[in-house]
């Protein structure tokens, strides 16, 4: 039996112990933790207290908790799905996107009309509360269980430029890309992707475990004169998923010489 000897509250001692056994690969990666009972055998601690020191690790992200099965050490393997994000053309012209076929639908697309906030209209370059179409789709990857959340965001004003845009808004991305440019556009884009903790209805419909992180990925689509034109997100679990992207170096600009 391991006695606990150190400050602080219990909970939070057999929390660290626990975390010291996991680190070390005593408790290895995806394998299941000793039951509460072998836990407060092992430290000579109470139910409560083992409760609250897992729960503690669940917080953290070093447990995960399956229900009718036990709570297991998270696992540190690969993700299950590799995105690539770049970019591609068919030979008639039109756009392929390498992970195009991964993606099902788990329901009906949800259209509808929405205005840009301070951060969409950062990407779209537009005030706040500038008219725009909306597209929802939940996602999910068959072969590995993966969902995400994707969205498109059209402005009102490209949809009327574009009217096709805003008949269907709720195209596929390759869709909208190529009526663009048959609207005259050479489409570039710009992507960022950063991570924060999910919100509750994202957590749900992600089925997230505890203590997991969303990845979000904006892409906006520049037209004519890099106008920002469309902005997509894509939300996905960090835990389920790793990007890959192909990088390419930009032309320098000719510089002209006087005669």
């Amino acid at each position: 039996m391991s006695e606990i000897q150190r400050p602080g509250a219990l909970y939070q001692q057999v929390a660290a112990a626990i975390r010291e056994a996991i680190l070390s690969g005593e408790f290895a990666p995806d394998s299941m933790l000793p039951s509460e009972a072998q836990l407060m055998a092992r430290y000579g601690v109470s139910r409560p207290t083992v409760r609250n020191a897992v729960a503690a690790l669940r917080a953290e992200g070093l447990i995960d908790v399956r229900h009718g099965k036990g709570s297991f050490v998270r696992s540190d393997g690969q993700p299950a799905l590799t995105l690539e994000r770049r970019i591609s053309h068919s030979t008639e012209g039109k756009f392929v996107m390498p992970n195009g076929d991964t993606w099902q639908e788990t329901e009906q697309p949800h259209t509808y009309r929405s205005r840009t906030t301070q951060d969409t209209g950062r990407y779209l370059q537009l005030n706040e509360e500038e008219a725009m179409f909306g597209c929802d789709r939940l996602l999910i990857d068959p072969s590995t269980g993966t969902r995400a959340m994707h969205r498109t965001l059209i402005p009102f004003e490209v949809a009327e430029a574009v009217p096709l845009l805003g008949e269907e808004p709720c195209k596929p991305p390759a869709a909208i890309y190529w009526i663009l440019t048959q609207a005259g556009h050479k489409l570039t884009w710009t992507e960022t992707v950063r991570a924060h903790m999910p919100l509750p209805d994202e957590r749900t419909a992600l089925q997230l475990p505890d203590a997991t992180p969303v990845l979000h990925v904006t892409r906006t689509a520049h037209g004519t004169n890099d106008r920002p034109l469309i902005l997509e997100e894509l939300r996905v679990g960090a835990d389920r998923a790793e990007l890959t992207y192909r990088i390419t170096a930009d032309k320098q600009p000719t510089r002209r010489t006087r005669a």
